[in-house]
């Protein structure tokens, strides 16, 4: 507990002080993965903010609530991670409504972050996010930890274009497309280069950009 306490405390003090860099996974929580990624981020006491589906979250609501006792954040990324281009304007409302209400549930708490499935957002998910108190948050700079191109040495290669105030998007549910074995597998040395080049992994400011890759 004091260990933890500790790692607290100093990243606390690094993000106050340090340049900053906003780690972000969406599709979880996945009961293989996300406590893998989690132990790593712990670990150099990096703090990331979890995107998760409200539908696992519901399965996996004691995960959901050690990532927050591990003081990492929660954002909603939708009931379902339907397309949205997908669904009726009704669904779409619902999905961000939902998502959010299954998060409620697991933590006592509703989400301060919206990130929409794929990145392609509506103005009614736009709008329903922001009359649940959800401030949209894409990203700057994507892992591509997916598909043919989600390689461990291509992973590695894109996260070190990493930058000052980047959103970095990775994920850590298998989900169809997803590799989240790779991102494991990058992540440590990642996260060392980060500390090495004074870059301080912490959690989303409130006036986070809308910005995406």
């Amino acid at each position: 507990m004091d260990v933890t306490l500790g790692q607290d405390v100093a990243t606390s003090r690094a993000c106050a002080h340090g340049a900053r860099v906003y780690l972000t996974f969406d599709d979880g929580p996945d009961p293989e993965w996300t406590p893998r990624i989690m132990d790593v981020l712990d670990a150099s006491g990096a703090r990331a903010t979890f995107f998760v589906i409200g539908g696992a979250a519901e399965r996996s609501a004691p995960l959901l609530r050690r990532l927050r006792a591990s003081g990492h954040e929660i954002g909603n990324h939708t009931y379902s991670h339907h397309h949205p281009w997908t669904m009726s304007t009704a669904r779409a409302r619902r999905e961000v409504r939902d998502g959010a209400e299954s998060i409620a549930q697991a933590l006592g708490e509703a989400p301060r972050w919206f990130r929409p499935p794929h990145g392609r957002l509506r103005h009614a998910m736009a709008d329903e996010a922001q009359n649940g108190g959800q401030r949209v948050v894409l990203w700057s700079l994507s892992a591509i930890d997916w598909g043919p191109l989600g390689h461990v040495e291509r992973i590695t290669a894109r996260l070190d274009h990493v930058d000052a105030g980047d959103i970095v998007l990775m994920h850590d549910s298998r989900n169809r497309h997803n590799r989240p074995e790779e991102t494991l597998r990058a992540l440590p040395a990642f996260l060392g280069r980060l500390r090495g080049r004074g870059l301080v992994p912490c959690l989303l400011p409130r006036a986070a950009p809308e910005v995406a890759w």
